[in-house]
Protein backbone atom coordinates (compact mmCIF):
# COMPACT_ATOMS: atom_id res chain seq x y z
CA UNK A 1 0.00 0.00 0.00
CA UNK A 2 1.49 2.61 -1.22
CA UNK A 3 1.76 6.03 1.28
CA UNK A 4 1.04 10.09 0.51
CA UNK A 5 3.21 12.62 1.13
CA UNK A 6 4.20 13.12 4.46
CA UNK A 7 5.55 16.05 6.55
CA UNK A 8 7.43 16.02 9.86
CA UNK A 9 6.51 17.27 13.26
CA UNK A 10 6.48 17.10 17.15
CA UNK A 11 3.93 15.76 19.28
CA UNK A 12 2.34 18.45 21.66
CA UNK A 13 -0.74 17.28 23.03
CA UNK A 14 -4.36 15.55 22.55
CA UNK A 15 -7.14 17.77 22.51
CA UNK A 16 -10.26 15.61 21.84
CA UNK A 17 -11.19 11.67 20.81
CA UNK A 18 -10.56 13.03 17.44
CA UNK A 19 -7.74 16.51 17.54
CA UNK A 20 -4.06 16.64 18.83
CA UNK A 21 -1.92 19.71 18.39
CA UNK A 22 1.72 19.12 16.98
CA UNK A 23 4.53 21.31 16.67
CA UNK A 24 6.08 21.70 13.19
CA UNK A 25 8.16 24.28 11.51
CA UNK A 26 8.05 26.47 14.96
CA UNK A 27 4.57 26.74 14.99
CA UNK A 28 1.44 24.95 16.25
CA UNK A 29 -1.21 23.46 13.88
CA UNK A 30 -4.38 21.42 14.95
CA UNK A 31 -4.42 17.98 13.62
CA UNK A 32 -7.03 15.10 12.74
CA UNK A 33 -6.02 12.28 14.82
CA UNK A 34 -7.80 9.05 12.92
CA UNK A 35 -8.18 6.94 16.02
CA UNK A 36 -10.62 6.66 18.88
CA UNK A 37 -8.05 4.85 21.09
CA UNK A 38 -6.02 5.85 24.23
CA UNK A 39 -2.68 5.63 22.88
CA UNK A 40 -1.11 6.18 25.84
CA UNK A 41 2.03 5.14 25.50
CA UNK A 42 2.59 6.88 22.18
CA UNK A 43 0.73 10.35 22.25
CA UNK A 44 3.50 11.41 24.58
CA UNK A 45 4.94 14.88 23.74
CA UNK A 46 7.96 15.81 22.23
CA UNK A 47 7.54 12.25 19.98
CA UNK A 48 8.72 12.56 16.15
CA UNK A 49 5.24 12.45 13.97
CA UNK A 50 4.28 12.19 10.45
CA UNK A 51 1.15 14.04 9.07
CA UNK A 52 -0.93 13.88 5.85
CA UNK A 53 -1.69 17.36 4.57
CA UNK A 54 -5.07 17.81 3.57
CA UNK A 55 -6.88 20.56 1.61
CA UNK A 56 -10.75 20.70 0.85
CA UNK A 57 -13.31 23.68 1.49
CA UNK A 58 -14.83 21.03 4.19
CA UNK A 59 -11.63 20.20 5.88
CA UNK A 60 -11.09 21.97 9.78
CA UNK A 61 -7.91 20.95 10.06
CA UNK A 62 -4.54 20.55 7.42
CA UNK A 63 -3.45 17.86 8.07
CA UNK A 64 -3.94 13.77 9.75
CA UNK A 65 -1.69 12.59 11.94
CA UNK A 66 -0.46 9.50 10.80
CA UNK A 67 2.75 7.60 12.88
CA UNK A 68 4.73 8.52 15.73
CA UNK A 69 8.11 7.23 16.20
CA UNK A 70 8.58 4.81 19.38
CA UNK A 71 11.30 2.81 20.42
CA UNK A 72 13.22 3.99 17.35
CA UNK A 73 10.44 2.90 15.10
CA UNK A 74 7.49 4.30 13.29
CA UNK A 75 3.99 3.20 14.41
CA UNK A 76 0.93 3.37 12.21
CA UNK A 77 -2.17 5.20 14.35
CA UNK A 78 -4.32 6.00 11.42
CA UNK A 79 -7.01 3.43 12.17
CA UNK A 80 -8.00 3.30 8.54
CA UNK A 81 -4.91 2.10 7.20
CA UNK A 82 -5.62 -1.40 8.08
CA UNK A 83 -8.62 -1.63 5.65
CA UNK A 84 -7.03 -0.15 2.93
CA UNK A 85 -4.29 -2.80 3.31
CA UNK A 86 -6.48 -5.80 4.04
CA UNK A 87 -8.27 -4.62 1.13
CA UNK A 88 -5.57 -4.13 -1.42
CA UNK A 89 -3.77 -7.77 0.10
CA UNK A 90 -7.08 -9.50 -0.65
CA UNK A 91 -7.57 -8.30 -4.56
CA UNK A 92 -3.59 -9.32 -4.94
CA UNK A 93 -4.00 -12.77 -3.07
CA UNK A 94 -1.38 -11.70 -0.46
CA UNK A 95 -3.10 -13.55 2.67
CA UNK A 96 -3.01 -16.60 2.13
CA UNK A 97 -5.83 -18.08 3.73
CA UNK A 98 -8.24 -15.66 1.65
CA UNK A 99 -7.51 -16.82 -1.59
CA UNK A 100 -10.01 -18.49 -3.89
CA UNK A 101 -12.48 -16.05 -3.36
CA UNK A 102 -13.72 -14.25 -6.85
CA UNK A 103 -15.05 -11.23 -5.16
CA UNK A 104 -14.33 -8.63 -2.36
CA UNK A 105 -17.24 -6.36 -1.48
CA UNK A 106 -16.58 -3.85 1.52
CA UNK A 107 -19.18 -2.90 3.92
CA UNK A 108 -21.67 -5.33 3.97
CA UNK A 109 -23.97 -5.51 6.53
CA UNK A 110 -25.03 -8.80 8.60
CA UNK A 111 -27.26 -8.44 11.28
CA UNK A 112 -27.21 -5.17 13.02
CA UNK A 113 -23.94 -4.36 12.68
CA UNK A 114 -22.14 -3.10 9.13
CA UNK A 115 -18.59 -5.30 8.47
CA UNK A 116 -15.27 -4.36 5.83
CA UNK A 117 -15.80 -7.44 3.88
CA UNK A 118 -17.35 -10.37 2.28
CA UNK A 119 -15.49 -12.35 0.13
CA UNK A 120 -17.61 -14.68 -2.06
CA UNK A 121 -17.16 -17.80 -4.39
CA UNK A 122 -20.23 -18.85 -5.61
CA UNK A 123 -22.05 -19.98 -3.03
CA UNK A 124 -18.87 -19.78 -0.39
CA UNK A 125 -19.24 -16.74 1.70
CA UNK A 126 -16.62 -15.16 4.34
CA UNK A 127 -18.05 -12.29 6.16
CA UNK A 128 -14.83 -10.59 7.56
CA UNK A 129 -14.03 -7.81 10.32
CA UNK A 130 -10.75 -5.42 10.22
CA UNK A 131 -9.66 -4.45 13.80
CA UNK A 132 -6.37 -1.83 14.03
CA UNK A 133 -4.14 -3.01 16.70
CA UNK A 134 -1.37 -0.48 17.94
CA UNK A 135 -0.72 -1.59 21.81
CA UNK A 136 1.78 -3.80 22.51
CA UNK A 137 3.29 -4.93 25.72
CA UNK A 138 6.41 -7.03 26.40
CA UNK A 139 6.09 -8.14 22.50
CA UNK A 140 2.37 -9.07 22.88
CA UNK A 141 0.04 -7.14 21.04
CA UNK A 142 -3.01 -6.27 22.86
CA UNK A 143 -6.52 -5.52 21.49
CA UNK A 144 -8.51 -3.34 22.47
CA UNK A 145 -6.60 -0.32 24.01
CA UNK A 146 -9.83 0.88 24.79
CA UNK A 147 -13.04 -0.49 25.67
CA UNK A 148 -15.25 -1.27 22.60
CA UNK A 149 -19.04 -1.99 22.92
CA UNK A 150 -19.05 -1.99 19.03
CA UNK A 151 -16.37 -4.73 18.98
CA UNK A 152 -18.47 -6.96 20.88
CA UNK A 153 -21.25 -6.81 19.33
CA UNK A 154 -19.10 -7.48 16.33
CA UNK A 155 -17.61 -10.95 17.69
CA UNK A 156 -21.19 -11.92 18.54
CA UNK A 157 -22.77 -11.17 15.31
CA UNK A 158 -19.84 -12.72 13.52
CA UNK A 159 -20.35 -15.75 15.60
CA UNK A 160 -24.38 -16.01 14.12
CA UNK A 161 -23.12 -15.86 10.89
CA UNK A 162 -20.96 -18.79 11.32
CA UNK A 163 -23.82 -20.66 13.26
CA UNK A 164 -25.96 -19.80 9.74
CA UNK A 165 -23.30 -21.38 7.31
CA UNK A 166 -21.12 -18.36 6.92
CA UNK A 167 -17.05 -18.56 7.08
CA UNK A 168 -16.53 -16.05 9.72
CA UNK A 169 -13.44 -14.26 10.49
CA UNK A 170 -11.75 -10.97 12.79
CA UNK A 171 -8.52 -10.11 11.44
CA UNK A 172 -5.90 -7.91 13.16
CA UNK A 173 -3.51 -5.66 11.58
CA UNK A 174 -0.81 -5.17 14.31
CA UNK A 175 0.75 -1.57 13.05
CA UNK A 176 4.35 -2.19 13.93
CA UNK A 177 6.92 -4.92 13.83
CA UNK A 178 7.53 -5.80 17.73
CA UNK A 179 4.74 -8.40 18.42
CA UNK A 180 5.49 -11.95 19.19
CA UNK A 181 2.22 -12.43 19.99
CA UNK A 182 -1.64 -11.30 20.16
CA UNK A 183 -4.19 -11.26 23.02
CA UNK A 184 -7.29 -10.01 23.90
CA UNK A 185 -6.45 -6.70 26.00
CA UNK A 186 -8.57 -8.73 29.38
CA UNK A 187 -7.54 -5.44 31.65
CA UNK A 188 -8.68 -3.14 29.08
CA UNK A 189 -11.70 -4.84 28.07
CA UNK A 190 -13.19 -8.26 29.39
CA UNK A 191 -16.54 -8.37 28.14
CA UNK A 192 -14.59 -8.00 24.50
CA UNK A 193 -12.23 -10.40 25.48
CA UNK A 194 -14.98 -12.95 26.43
CA UNK A 195 -17.00 -12.63 23.15
CA UNK A 196 -13.94 -13.00 21.17
CA UNK A 197 -13.04 -16.47 23.34
CA UNK A 198 -17.12 -17.26 22.69
CA UNK A 199 -16.77 -16.37 18.78
CA UNK A 200 -13.40 -18.71 18.84
CA UNK A 201 -14.52 -21.44 20.63
CA UNK A 202 -17.42 -21.86 17.79
CA UNK A 203 -15.77 -21.75 14.60
CA UNK A 204 -15.04 -17.61 14.24
CA UNK A 205 -11.82 -17.69 12.67
CA UNK A 206 -8.91 -15.20 14.26
CA UNK A 207 -5.83 -13.98 12.92
CA UNK A 208 -3.32 -11.78 13.32
CA UNK A 209 -0.55 -9.83 10.94
CA UNK A 210 2.06 -7.62 12.11
CA UNK A 211 2.66 -4.56 9.36
CA UNK A 212 5.65 -2.74 8.21
CA UNK A 213 5.89 1.22 7.33
CA UNK A 214 9.24 1.95 5.54
CA UNK A 215 9.77 4.54 3.13
CA UNK A 216 6.55 5.13 0.73
CA UNK A 217 5.05 1.88 1.53
CA UNK A 218 3.04 -0.14 4.39
CA UNK A 219 3.41 -4.07 3.77
CA UNK A 220 1.53 -6.80 5.58
CA UNK A 221 4.70 -9.09 7.24
CA UNK A 222 4.79 -12.25 8.59
CA UNK A 223 1.14 -13.91 10.69
CA UNK A 224 1.47 -13.54 14.70
CA UNK A 225 0.14 -16.27 16.55
CA UNK A 226 -2.82 -15.23 18.95
CA UNK A 227 -3.02 -16.67 22.00
CA UNK A 228 -6.83 -16.37 23.73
Amino acid sequence: MKVPQLVGGRFRERLTRFSCLVDRDEATTLCFLPNPGRLTELLVQGREVLLVPQKGKERKTPYDLFALRHEGKWVVVDSRVPNRLTYESLLTGVIPEFKGYDEVKPEPTYGTSRFDFLLENGEDKCLMEVKSCTLVENGAAMFPDAPTTRGRRHMEELLMAKKHGYRACVLFIIQREDAEVLRPNEGTDPDFSRALRKAASGGVEVLAYASAFRGNEIRLKEKVPVKL
